[in-house]
């Protein structure tokens, strides 16, 4: 790997410290929900170890194949209609031929970058319903917007109402609902899943090197996450987190809060060697799956790094996501 300049590594720490946006005062006060633990007492010694040095480097474009995965090449539409501001929030884009949703849909509600989400998406996707938001760069906006118990309830019937104009039949609604983030929309996820609501509806989590947390506070910013880890990893629902070996100051990393939610369920990742079907440019380190649980951590601590991991979008929706609804609704 080569490493590189200094400037682009300052900024891109600058630009996460702001997407964290995690003080302890912060932090959003938590509704109680069925099964959560009390407190295992202090996490091992594993949990919170630093990406080691052999994963503090980037590749350049050049040896990412020419290929910038902040600019990735756009791929148009393909069975989709353009973008949409039918939804109450946000975007959305919805297959050219809607006959198939005519009775129901499925949805995934993706939380910062959608246009790049857009280019993964349309590439394997062919009948789902994409809603892309963007609220800005911190993670706090994005759990402010959701705090509210009845705001992704509106969000959904929004996108129920929008469809049910596009079909014809008022009676359609939504099937399987997804959330997906990448980066600082994580702060969404957190909110959305720590609502009754939110709890009930979602079967489907995608993080992609966005989960940040507190030290002292990481049993209550990453409460929601652990609850539903526990049910996909249970196989009640889906949840695939990826991390990146960015390091930033004074917060636990993506890859320290991966490693908690692997503790929390009794595990502990493992090492892997780099896989040629991952996104250029980014080398599998490690690895941990329980039944619908499923985490993968990455070398890499630059910018290039960071916006990589949504290049992994395309896998999870063609290899987990659209098989998982196909054979639940078969």
């Amino acid at each position: 790997m080569s490493t590189t300049s200094n400037l682009p590594r300052r900024l891109l720490l600058a630009a996460l410290a702001a997407a964290a946006a995690l003080a302890p005062s912060s932090a959003p006060a938590r509704n109680d929900a069925p099964g959560r633990l009390a407190s295992l007492g202090p996490p091992a010694a594993w949990v919170f170890k630093k990406p080691g040095h052999e994963t503090q480097g980037s590749k350049s474009v050049a040896e990412r194949g020419g290929e910038n995965p902040c600019a990735t090449p756009d791929p148009g539409f393909g069975a989709y209609a353009p973008w949409s501001r039918d939804s109450s929030m946000g975007q959305l884009i919805v297959p050219k031929h809607v006959e198939p949703l005519r009775d129901h849909f499925d949805v995934v509600f993706h939380f910062h970058g959608h246009e790049a989400a857009r280019k993964e998406w349309v590439q394997v996707m062919e009948r789902a319903v994409l809603v892309g938001i963007d609220l800005g760069n911190g993670s706090g906006p994005y759990a402010s917007a959701f705090s509210g118990p009845e705001t992704f309830a509106q969000l959904v019937a929004s996108v129920e109402r929008a469809i049910a104009r596009r079909t014809g039949n008022p009676d359609v609604h939504a099937r399987f609902i997804g959330l997906s983030a990448w980066s600082a929309g994580y702060g969404a996820v957190g909110a959305i899943l720590d609502q009754p609501y939110g709890r009930n509806v979602v079967d489907s989590v995608i993080l992609l090197d966005g989960l940040h947390s507190g030290y002292a506070q990481a049993d209550l910013q990453l409460g929601p996450f652990v609850d539903f880890a526990r049910e996909a990893a249970a196989g009640r629902r889906f949840m695939f987190v990826s991390h990146s070996s960015i390091i930033p100051p004074g917060y636990a990393s993506t890859t320290e809060t991966a490693n908690f939610l692997i503790w929390r369920l009794g595990g502990r990742p493992k090492p892997s060697l780099p896989r040629p079907t991952d996104p250029p440019g980014l080398d599998l380190v490690s690895w941990y799956v329980r039944g619908g649980f499923h985490v993968r951590g990455y070398a890499g601590n630059d910018k290039l790094d960071h916006c990589a991991q949504i290049g992994l979008l395309r896998d999870v929706l063609e290899y987990h996501l659209a098989r998982r609804w196909r054979d639940a609704a078969d």
